[in-house]
């Protein structure tokens, strides 16, 4: 997206901003869509797939539509639609992993669910890259989203439909345990609203814990997703954005020396995707040993979290000192390491603590500690912050390596035995 926002004109210190839409409708849907999960059901649909099924058609269709916009607000937009419907979509199916295990399994199911995420996200960033591969162009006119970008946007669309439609016609849910209770508690009163606000007052402790390190976690990941592109192109690549004002577009020569920056930051730009989407084959690597290991035994979810996010967190600052681009692949190897992490500890340890009964709306009130900080860092925090490094896009990523050490110190604070591993009756 930031890609897009910057072909269409945006300047680097407007992205964050930009990309503001993301958390404040996940602020908002995701805890009512939790809330909402857990008083559903249908013998046909089950609880959370009703959700999926509607949030997928609504994020394909802005998925395909996005690359299209012909101004940046209608990108910005887009984006706000996008994420709305993906909120809508994804937010359940922490939930319904939770459902479908038992305590003693959470840890495996989140890792295998991270496995599937680390393919997914591999490919995605390497598609446009692909598709440019395949002879589809990089080149457009000023303030046009290249051809290579767009068919990678319909690719990714028809993707991610087929793959919800694969789950929602291949899962199984389980009805709720006490059938005439539950509908008691559908009769009553739908106070969605005060029932949120009730259970936020009363979040477990082991969650209020684990808010802190989210908070930090995806602080350093909202400005990656942000920034990375302009930070790379910019101080790895050497291929800066191309400002339009800095070129009379009446002018031949100028005009042509605009097209060739610009053809060069776009295929530099399908370079950076490529290599962020390392991060996502290390998290899949990073998962798949997981699954071994939780297969057969249990982990302790604390020192793998903390581990792994300072790992993570070296990623990033190694940004500012690599020689040449090919030492990318390094940097986000080991920021895989976190994504992997982040991506399914958190979630087990929270299982561990929340009331089943409640499970969709705790998933979806825990996400507040990730969209929160991403709301902080889209409205200045990260232009504040890595200004007092100086004025290098870089120094967006050293201050993203910054706060996810910083998140893995914070793993000390968990200290309840159920929350670092299963525990057994005896235990």
């Amino acid at each position: 997206m930031s890609r897009i926002f910057q072909t269409l004109g945006a300047e680097k210190d407007a992205i964050p901003l930009l990309w503001i839409a993301a958390p404040l409708t996940g602020l908002v849907v995701q805890p009512i869509i939790g809330y909402l999960s857990d008083r559903t059901w249908s013998a046909r649909w089950g609880r959370r797939k009703p959700y999926f099924l509607i949030g997928a058609i609504l994020s394909s269709l802005a998925l395909f539509l996005v690359p299209h916009s012909p101004v940046l607000w209608i990108a910005a937009g887009f984006l706000w639609i996008l994420d709305a419907s993906i909120n809508v979509s994804m937010e359940p199916f922490r939930a319904l992993v939770a459902d479908k295990l038992p305590d003693s399994q959470r840890s495996y199911g989140f890792v295998i669910q991270t496995l599937i995420i680390g393919i997914g996200t591999w490919v995605a960033s390497n598609l446009p890259w692909m598709v440019s591969k395949l002879g589809v162009s990089d080149a457009a006119p000023s303030g046009v989203v290249p051809m290579s970008v767009k068919v990678a946007f319909a690719i990714g669309a028809v993707v991610f439909l087929i793959s919800i439609l694969y789950t929602i016609f291949t899962t199984s849910e389980y009805p709720p345990e006490d059938m005439e209770e539950f509908k008691r508690e559908k009769a009553k009163k739908n106070q969605f609203i005060s029932d949120i606000i009730n259970n936020i007052g009363n979040m477990p402790s082991t969650m209020k814990k684990l808010g802190v390190i989210q908070f930090f976690s995806w602080f350093a990941f909202f400005t990656m997703w942000s920034m990375a592109n302009p930070a790379l192109t910019e101080h790895v690549f050497n291929t800066p954005a191309p400002v339009e004002a800095n070129y009379n577009m009446e002018i031949a020569e100028d005009l042509l020396a605009f097209n060739t920056t610009n053809e060069a930051f776009q295929k530099s730009s399908n370079l950076v995707g490529s290599y962020m989407g390392t991060y996502g084959l290390s998290s899949m690597a990073f998962a798949l040993i997981l699954v071994l290991y939780t297969s057969r035994k249990r982990i302790n979810r604390k020192i793998v979290h903390m581990c792994s996010l300072i790992i993570g967190g070296v990623g990033f600052l190694l940004m500012y000192f690599i020689p040449s681009p090919e030492y990318l692949t390094l940097c986000f190897i080991l920021i895989g390491f976190a994504w992997g992490s982040i991506l399914s500890m958190p979630y087990a340890m929270l299982s561990s603590a929340v009331d089943p009964k409640r499970m969709g709306v705790f998933m979806g009130i825990f996400n507040m500690f990730i969209v929160i900080p991403q709301i902080i860092a889209a409205i200045g925090g990260i232009n504040i912050i890595s200004n007092l490094l100086g004025e290098g896009a870089i120094n967006a990523m050293i201050i993203a390596g910054i706060s996810l050490i910083i998140a893995g110190l914070c793993n000390f604070l968990i200290t309840e035995k159920s929350a670092i591993s299963y525990q057994t009756i005896e235990e």
